[in-house]
C-alpha cells in the first residue's frame, strides 16, 4: 500500500497557483513555520530520551542505595518500557481524535509529575511506580513526535530530518549518563529525575508558541477502549512471566501455563475486537502493507539490540570493571558518537537520493556485526577495543532506527501515517520491553551461579552476594572482587550474544523490503489536497445535472 500520487515525481510537477489558498481552507505551514514547529517537537523528544537515559549509568548506585536487587534493577528499566509499549498505540489512535498539540503537551506533564514522584521515591517499590508513568509519557512524546514531523515534512525531505531526530536521541543519550552520572558523583542521584523537569516545561512553552497546524475536518470516533484494555493486559501479563520466571517459580510450571497460556486468550480475544470495532486502536488491515510488516519486524530486532543490551552497559561498566558512575557514561561516548554520526549522515544521503534500503541493510550488518564483537568481551578487555566495538554497535542503530518508521510511512496513505507510526514504534518498544526482562532474567541467573561457584571454590557462602543484590565491588575483598568482576563481565557478554541472532532476523526482513521511492509532500500538503478533491467533487456532479 503506498502513497496514490505523493511518491510519484511525476505527479509533484504542478501548476504555480496549486496550492493557492481559498478563504476558509486550511493553509499550509510556510517554511519558517515548520522550522519553528521542529525545534518544541525535538526539544519534547529530547526529554523523552533524556528521561529515560540520565539514570542508566546512575541505575547501580540507585538500587543498591534503596536496598533492590538485581530484579528491581531490570523492573526500573522494564517498567518504563512496558508502559511505553503499552501506551504508544493508544497516544497513535487519539492523534487521529485529539489535537495532537494538546496531546503531546499533556504527555509533557505526565513525565514532568512522574520525575517528580521517581526522585522522591523512598524505596523501589515507588521509584518503579514513578518510571512507570514516565514510560507513558514517553510513548506519548516518542509516537506524537514522530507523527508530527510527518505532518509538516515531505517524504523525501524527512530522511535528514529523521537523521536530526536520531542525532538529538544520540544528544540525549550520552548527555543523559554523563549528567546522571556527574549528578550522582556530586550532589546525589535523586537530582537524575529532578534535573529533566525543566527542559519539559521549556518543551511546553516551546510547543505552544511554535506548534500550529492547520485544522482538518474529522469525523467523530469513539476510543476503542476495550481493544486498549485487552492489549495491555495481554502484554503486561506476557512481560509479568517473562520477570518472574526462572526466579520465583519455574520456567515450566503451573504458574507458567496459567499466565502464557492467559496472556494469549487475552490477546486472541484483542484481536478479534480490533477486527470488529469501527476504530480500532491497531488497525488490522496495516498488515497487509508488506512494507510496514517488514518494518515491524525489523523493529522488534531493533528494540531487543537498542534496547535490551545498552540497558546492562551500565553494570559492566560499574561493576565487572569498577568504574564510577559518571565514567560508566563517559565510556558509552563510542557508541552514542557513532550513532550520531550515522544517523545523520544516512539521513542527509537519503534526503539527496530518495533511496534507502542501501543505508538500512548496511545498519543491519553492522549492528549484528557489532553486537558478535561484544559478545567477545569479560572483564579484561581492552577499554579501546571495547570503544571500537560499540563505535560499530552504534552505528548500526543509527542507519536503522528512524529509517524503519520513514520507510513505513512513506508506504502509508495520509489517513494511516499515525497509528501505523505508533504501531512501527510499539513493536520496537515490545521488542526492547521482552528484550530487558529476558536478558535480564538470564544475565540474573548466570550471574548467581558464576558467583556462588567461585564462592563456593574459596570455600566462603555468598550471603549477601547469594541474594541478587547488586554489590559495590570498590568494597570487597580481593578475591571477592574478582570473582564479582568475572561474572558479570561474563555475563553480560553473554547477553549480546544471545542479541546477536535476533539482529539477523531484522537483516533479512531489511533484504525483503521492497524500496519505494520517496514522496514529495508532507502531511499537511496531502490533507489539503484530499479536502480540495472531496469538495470538488458535489459541484463536478452538479456541473454535469446542469
Amino acid at each position: 500500500m503506498s502513497h496514490p500520487s505523493p511518491t510519484s515525481d511525476v505527479a509533484e510537477k504542478s501548476s504555480p497557483d496549486e496550492h493557492a489558498h481559498v478563504v476558509g481552507e486550511p493553509q499550509e505551514m510556510s517554511h519558517r513555520q515548520v522550522l519553528e514547529a521542529l525545534s518544541g517537537i525535538l526539544l519534547g523528544m529530547f526529554v523523552s530520551i533524556l528521561a529515560t537515559s540520565v539514570v542508566s549509568s546512575s541505575l547501580p548506585r540507585i538500587i543498591a542505595d534503596l536496598e533492590g536487587d538485581q530484579s528491581a534493577f531490570t523492573w526500573v528499566v522494564t517498567a518504563t518500557l512496558l508502559t511505553t509499549t503499552i501506551s504508544t498505540p493508544i497516544w497513535g489512535k487519539l492523534a487521529d481524535i485529539i489535537n495532537r498539540k494538546t496531546l503531546i503537551q499533556i504527555a509533557l506533564v505526565i513525565t514532568v509529575v512522574s520525575a517528580a514522584v521517581a526522585g522522591f521515591a523512598p524505596n523501589t517499590g515507588i521509584l518503579i511506580a514513578g518510571r512507570a508513568f514516565q514510560g507513558i509519557g514517553a510513548g506519548g512524546l516518542t509516537s506524537l513526535a514522530t507523527i508530527l514531523v510527518a505532518d509538516i515534512i515531505s517524504p523525501r525531505q524527512r530522511g535528514k530530518y529523521m537523521g536530526l531526530m536520531g542525532a538529538i536521541m544520540a544528544l540525549a543519550m550520552v548527555g543523559g549518563p554523563l549528567l546522571g552520572g556527574l549528578l550522582t558523583d556530586t550532589v546525589g542521584w535523586r537530582w537524575n529525575f529532578f534535573v529533566g523537569i525543566p527542559f519539559a516545561i521549556a518543551a511546553i512553552i516551546v510547543l505552544q508558541r511554535t506548534l500550529r497546524l492547520p485544522t482538518f475536518p474529522r469525523a467523530r470516533v469513539a476510543l476503542d477502549y476495550w481493544g486498549a484494555l485487552l492489549l495491555s493486559a495481554g502484554i503486561a501479563t506476557l512481560l509479568l512471566w517473562v520477570t518472574f520466571a526462572g526466579k520465583n517459580f519455574d520456567w515450566v510450571s503451573w504458574q507458567t501455563a496459567v499466565m502464557v497460556g492467559g496472556s494469549l486468550v487475552v490477546l486472541a480475544i484483542a484481536v478479534l475486537v480490533e477486527s470488529r470495532v469501527a476504530a480500532p486502536i491497531i488497525p488490522l488491515t496495516l498488515f497487509r502493507n508488506r512494507t510496514l510488516v517488514l518494518t515491524v519486524v525489523a523493529s522488534v530486532g531493533v528494540g531487543v539490540a537498542l534496547f535490551g543490551t545498552a540497558v546492562f552497559l551500565s553494570q559492566y561498566m560499574q561493576v565487572a570493571r569498577g568504574k564510577s558512575a559518571t565514567m560508566s557514561g563517559v565510556l558509552t561516548i563510542p557508541m552514542i558518537a557513532g550513532q550520531f554520526l550515522a544517523s545523520t549522515v544516512s539521513g542527509a544521503l537519503i534526503s539527496r537520493s530518495g533511496r534507502y534500503k542501501k543505508y538500512m541493510i548496511t545498519g543491519a550488518v553492522a549492528l549484528t556485526t557489532g553486537l558478535a564483537l561484544m559478545s567477545t568481551i569479560d572483564y579484561h578487555t581492552n577499554m579501546a577495543l571495547i570503544a571500537l566495538f560499540l563505535f560499530i554497535l552504534g552505528a548500526g542503530m543509527g542507519m536503522l532506527m528512524q529509517n524503519l518508521v520513514l520507510a513505513a510511512q512513506n508506504s502509508l496513505s495520509v489517513n494511516e501515517v499515525s497509528t501505523g507510526t505508533s504501531t512501527v514504534a510499539f513493536f520496537r518498544s515490545l521488542g526492547g520491553t521482552v528484550g530487558v526482562a529476558v536478558l535480564g532474567a538470564v544475565l540474573g541467573s548466570k550471574i548467581s551461579s558464576d558467583v556462588s561457584q567461585g564462592l563456593s571454590g574459596l570455600g566462603i557462602e555468598g550471603g549477601a552476594l547469594n541474594s541478587g543484590t547488586i554489590p559495590n565491588v570498590n568494597t570487597l575483598p580481593g578475591p571477592i572482587k574478582e570473582i564479582v568482576e568475572s561474572a558479570y563481565g561474563s555475563g553480560v557478554a553473554d547477553i549480546f550474544l544471545i542479541a546477536a541472532p535476533v539482529s539477523v532476523v531484522a537483516l533479512v526482513a531489511i533484504l525483503f523490503l521492497k524500496e519505494v521511492p520517496l514522496g514529495h509532500k508532507s502531511g499537511v500538503q496531502q490533507q489539503i489536497d484530499d479536502l480540495r478533491a472531496r469538495e470538488a467533487v458535489p459541484a463536478q456532479d452538479e456541473t454535469v445535472t446542469v
